[in-house]
């Protein structure tokens, strides 16, 4: 007999009491974890019971537990790592594709939500502005999009040279070079290991982080490096920068000698839907493939990366199977598991479907500018801090900050985190230690930008003040010194 209603009440119930708890706490909670990993770990390690509990007590137990050690990611004041937070109709959706439990790998065993994705993925393709008849897959996020394109691309430059990668493998292939910016993302060059591919041929940059053609062109020409297929790796959005590579003149130059040129936009990407971006993305659709994350600028739970490639055709040859027991869609728009590497997986897509159909084509422009202004009054307000320098142009969602040398920037960044107010990670860009701001989550407005710069005008102040009295200190230590010697001043 099947699971009756009642089996699930009472622990649902707590998971909806807890999660609210959850939700109406991040406002004014610290944003970082009170506990670490460590600490948290004999809790949640106990022995195993020898007998069931209670599925209620179980969810009480798992939010004690956690609480300390929750990191407040959907705070208007978050903006580490490029990490968006839920819209209310994606995370509602996200609740109901758990109690749906479905299958989402293929269309005929699970067609509602097969229907829903297929949907988003038209919604989407159209507010990017890329090819409608492009196959769009629900990857975990964006290495997985990213690892996609890439063996599509691996697929269709190997099939232009007639090698049979699905039956030979690539033992004995030949060599594909790939080519990306000296300031692609590093996930490009994990993907290019899980594909066997190798490290890519790096190409000079700007000096925000955008690829050269003519530096890319001399690559591809380059005698010593041997002719044959190729991809190119573009970039939209720079970690750092937010900057977007010149598609037209990049992908001209790929195109002209034979490559597939593969997008990496994992929070960029979405600049495509503004007319603010049309000039910076000129020529993003006459690409062969992109990659991009839901949970980052569209603001969909984990996890959730969509992968779009241009040729449907390449895509499927390369993660398409085909047996007995599978009851697969041999034509239109595919199975779920022919554009991704699962054959089982989440009913991801329904997130996007349902932030989309909330948002509205209006709702996912403002969102996009939203976050790009609300980066650029942060910047502007950073800029007025003595001591402060923005080193890269505000072009999209990310600021890279220095005050001063690597040691009083790392500093100001502890002394911010410790503060707790916000939450802004660290890197290295240029060759020197940077504050990064990310402003990824729908909900950040312009209090959440007051307090966060308040915070940063205090970790900055108790920085300076720790180094004044460190420095009366040393002063005193050494005139001390130096007159108990006989060889300083008089006291």
């Amino acid at each position: 007999m099947s699971a009756q209603p009642d089996a699930f009440e009472a622990a649902l119930q707590r998971a909806r009491v807890h999660a609210m708890e959850w939700l109406a706490s991040v406002p004014a909670r610290p944003v970082g974890p009170s506990r670490t990993a460590d600490e948290l770990r004999a809790g949640f390690a106990a022995p195993l019971p020898e007998q069931p509990t209670d599925p209620a007590e179980v969810i009480d137990e798992l939010a004690r537990l956690a609480e300390p050690g929750l990191m407040a990611m959907p705070s208007g004041r978050f903006f580490g790592w490029v990490i968006g937070g839920t819209l209310p109709a994606a995370l509602a959706a996200d609740w109901l594709v758990s109690a749906w439990d479905q299958n989402a790998g293929m269309r005929f065993a699970s067609p509602a939500v097969a229907a829903a994705e297929e949907a988003a993925a038209g919604w989407l393709l159209d507010l990017l502005r890329l090819p409608p008849r492009s196959d769009v897959g629900f990857t975990t996020g964006g290495t997985t999009a990213n690892f996609v394109g890439l063996a599509a691309g691996r697929q269709a430059v190997l099939d232009r040279v007639g090698w049979d990668l699905a039956g030979l493998g690539l033992s004995g292939a030949p060599r594909i070079r790939v080519f990306a910016g000296a300031e692609r993302h590093d996930v490009i060059d994990l993907v290019l290991r899980y594909l066997g591919l190798g490290a890519p041929i790096l190409v000079d940059a700007d000096e925000q982080g955008r690829i050269r053609p003519d530096a890319l062109a001399a690559a591809m020409d380059d005698g010593a490096v041997p002719v044959g297929p190729a991809i190119v790796c573009l970039q939209a959005g720079n970690l750092h920068s937010g900057a977007f590579d010149p598609m037209a003149d990049a992908i001209a130059v790929a195109h002209d000698r034979g490559a597939w040129v593969h997008v990496d936009g994992a929070f960029g990407l979405w600049a495509a839907v503004s007319r603010r971006y049309r000039e910076a993305l000129a020529g993003l659709e006459l690409a062969d493939s992109w990659a991009t994350d839901g949970h980052k600028t569209l603001n969909v739970p984990y996890d959730c990366g969509m992968a779009i490639v241009a040729r449907p055709d390449v895509v499927r040859a390369a993660f398409g199977v085909h047996t007995s027991y599978l009851i697969t869609d041999s034509s239109g728009p595919g199975d779920p598991f022919d554009k991704v590497p699962e054959l089982s997986r989440r009913a991801r897509g329904v997130t996007v479907w349902a932030a989309l159909r909330s948002l509205g084509r209006a709702g996912t422009i403002a969102l996009v500018e939203r976050l790009a202004d609300r980066a650029a009054e942060l910047a502007a307000g950073i800029a007025r801090i003595p001591g402060a320098l923005v080193l890269n142009e505000v072009v999209f969602t990310q600021v890279s900050v220095s005050f001063g040398d690597d040691e009083r920037t790392r500093r100001v960044t502890t002394a911010l985190l410790n503060g707790g107010v916000a939450w802004m990670s660290g890197s290295r860009w240029h060759g020197r230690d940077v504050l990064r701001i990310s402003v990824s989550n729908w909900s950040t407005d312009a209090d959440d930008v007051a307090l966060s710069l308040a915070a940063l005008e205090r970790a900055v102040a108790s920085v300076d003040a720790a180094g004044a009295t460190a420095g009366s200190t040393a002063g005193a230590t050494a005139g001390s010194t130096a007159g108990n010697s006989g060889t300083g001043p008089a006291n």
